[in-house]
């Protein structure tokens, strides 16, 4: 290790709150400093390097600080070479550093910004926007989609590119997305800082309607859709908690009724729950160690030029921690509201402060249970409560909204809701997409698909686990069931990580339990939670598409790993340019033994999108999502001591 001046920075009360902006900003001096890092030195993630479970779990408040440490991805523009390093806070040393070679590293935020103005400077994208009859190139709007893989000519070793697209607003501020500029590609190469190709399939007329949703446009003649007013017959609501909340937060750990849990946060991963534990009259039960939003993977099912080379894993393509919006109340949020700032940087690794990137509140959620004694008239009735963790991103085109939702019967929940504007195509005069849907006169929305990939650290009753697939199916005819309407359910334990790889079924009403196999309830079986899968679709393109290896986890909705801190990442650390094999598919050839193990539970869930009229100018909220639920964890129904509402009338 080499040592350099006394760091600057505060031990942090824990260890895993998140980097602190001083933090940050001393990684960076850290590694220029250990390493002589120049200008061409881009610091691509800083995040918190977690200590080891074990000593986490040993940690105790009062107790000697653990080591606080940064993990750096930093891409060195001048060698094209990514390297990743781990520097010590506490002690101000270099703890480890190596290159990658053959990997490109996300698309930084920088590179992000200034594509739009490399594209509109190049003669012959120039030329093709004039072909288009479109003189002033102020009004392009480029977004710079990642490069996904085309061919050997994408190897990430050789160049670090984009493929950004074009839509042109007819005025400054207009809705851009209503006018793309169909079959015009682009290649930019992120490190000259110059587009290395551009083709040009043909000019197809832009779109003639506007699709503003927003002042001042809003109600124009020429819009889709046009209104002649807002609406007023929406009263107000208001919702209050003349008390307070019954949450608490000292730092990031919350407690809320019987739970207690941490938030952490890093720019690629966003919002990440930590040590979530029920206390289960008076005794703090662990349920998970750590989850997070793993891998977000969006791939496009039209063929067309323009739109057969987007699938894109907007966490490993982009980071989705950085591109968080600074939430408001009364607008994404409303209630008591306690807002979490998402500390990220810039790519000198400068901090900077998401404010209110994560909102925390509590919400009524109906009824918890109720029963009414026909015979006496006797009624007993319990509202229901969450506690809310969200923030919701913005990656180009799409809005996504990641909820938490913590019940006080014991369940989880986990919601995306999707949102903000689809990625358009233009169609010629009297065409009707194939793969696709028209939303406007010569404007059509592709088909697409959303995938959510979920790495739950499972801790039910403590580290050791197991998963146990549950499958109900009817009982053989027989003696034993005249009738035949017997049904029976089936336990499968996933005993290695070659027989842990397993879809939904929802003909035999899957789901998965983890259960602890040395924690017993007050019956005598081992405690659990449920893994309750919601809506859910597999990827609709072939297995033999050329993309298909980069998304490899999306071939089962269910996977389980052997726990390893090294891996995070379903697509793997470096998707961006990646033909495929890393990520799932990788972790779990080792065929590791998971029963009485720590593991992993990966969980993908998929929103399938065939695009409707009604999601053009902007997206009503779709959502998707699962419920982990426990199973035997409880002697009973957790949500009895719940108090009788105050507010009970009868007519």
């Amino acid at each position: 290790m080499t040592t350099v001046s006394e760091p600057s920075t505060e031990v942090a009360a824990h260890p895993l709150e998140p980097l602190s902006a001083e933090e940050i900003a001393e990684a960076a001096r850290l590694l220029r400093e250990l390493k002589d890092l120049g200008a061409t030195a881009r610091f691509v993630f800083i995040a918190p390097h977690e200590p080891p479970k074990a000593d986490v779990l040993a940690w105790r408040p009062g107790d000697e600080p653990l080591p606080r440490e940064a993990a750096v991805t930093l891409y060195e523009r001048s060698e094209r070479m990514t390297y990743e390093a781990v520097v010590s806070l506490s002690a101000g040393e270099l703890v480890s550093w190596r290159a990658v070679p053959g990997v490109q590293p996300s698309i930084m935020f920088e590179e992000f910004n200034a594509c739009e103005d490399i594209v509109r400077a190049d003669p012959r994208w120039q030329e093709a926007m004039r072909r288009r009859g479109v003189t002033d190139f102020s009004l392009a709007m480029i977004d710079p989609w990642a490069s996904s893989w085309t061919g050997p000519e994408d190897d990430p070793a050789a160049r670090r590119i984009a493929r950004p697209l074009t839509w042109v607003r007819r005025e400054p501020g207009e809705h851009g997305y209503a006018r793309p500029v169909e079959g015009l590609i682009v290649v930019v190469d992120l490190d000259a800082g110059a587009v290395v190709e551009v083709t040009d399939h043909g000019v197809v007329p832009l779109p003639a309607k506007s699709g503003n949703y927003a002042a001042p446009w809003q109600f124009e003649p020429d819009n889709v859709p046009a209104y002649p007013a807002y609406r007023d017959d929406v009263r107000p609501i208001e919702i209050t908690q003349p008390e307070g909340p019954s949450f608490t937060v000292e730092g990031h750990a919350v407690s809320w009724q019987r739970w207690r849990l941490r938030i952490g946060y890093t720019p690629r991963e966003g919002l990440v729950l930590h040590q979530v534990e029920y206390d289960d009259r008076g005794t703090p039960r662990p349920v998970i160690y750590r989850a997070s939003l793993s891998e977000m993977y969006v791939p496009y099912g039209d063929p067309a030029p323009t739109h057969r080379f987007k699938n894109v894993f907007d966490q490993g393509e982009y980071g989705i921690g950085w591109l968080a919006n600074p939430l408001a109340l009364g607008c994404d949020c409303v209630g008591h509201i306690h807002y979490f700032d998402g500390v990220v940087h810039d790519q000198d690794g400068t901090p900077v402060t998401i404010p209110n990137a994560v909102c925390l509140h509590e919400e009524d959620a109906g009824i918890a249970w109720k029963h009414t004694d026909f015979r006496s008239g006797a009624v007993e009735v319990r509202r229901r409560r969450r506690l809310v963790i969200s923030n919701i991103v913005t990656v180009g085109n799409y809005e996504y909204g990641y909820f938490w939702y913590l019940y006080n019967d014991g369940t989880i929940e986990y919601e995306v809701k999707l949102t903000g504007v689809i990625s358009t195509g233009a169609l010629a005069p009297g065409e009707r997409p194939k793969h696709g849907t028209l939303v406007a006169p010569g404007l059509y929305g592709p088909h697409h698909q959303h995938f959510f990939c979920m790495r739950l650290d499972m801790s039910v009753d403590g580290p050791v686990n197991r998963v146990v697939e549950i499958d109900s199916q009817p009982s053989p005819p027989g003696p034993d069931n005249p009738h035949r309407n017997a049904w029976e359910t089936v336990r499968t334990v996933l005993a290695s990580e070659s027989l842990a790889q397993r879809d939904s079924d929802a003909a035999r009403a899957r789901y998965w339990r983890v259960e602890n196999p040395g924690a017993s309830s007050a019956l005598g079986e081992p405690t659990g939670y449920a893994l309750m899968p919601g809506a859910n679709v597999p990827p609709m393109y072939s297995p033999d598409a050329l993309f298909a290896p980069r998304a490899g986890f999306a071939r089962h909705q269910l996977w389980v790993t052997a726990y390893d801190p090294a891996q995070r990442f379903a697509a793997g650390d470096y998707p961006n340019q990646n033909p495929g094999g890393d990520g799932l598919p990788a972790y779990a050839a080792a065929d590791r033994p998971l029963d009485g193990a720590d593991l992993v539970v990966w969980y993908t869930f998929g929103a399938h999108h065939v695009v409707r009229p009604e999601d053009w100018p902007v997206m009503p909220v779709s959502t998707v999502g699962f419920m982990l639920k426990p199973s035997g964890f409880f002697d009973g129904n957790p949500a009895l001591d719940l108090p009788p509402s105050n507010h009970c009338e009868s007519d």
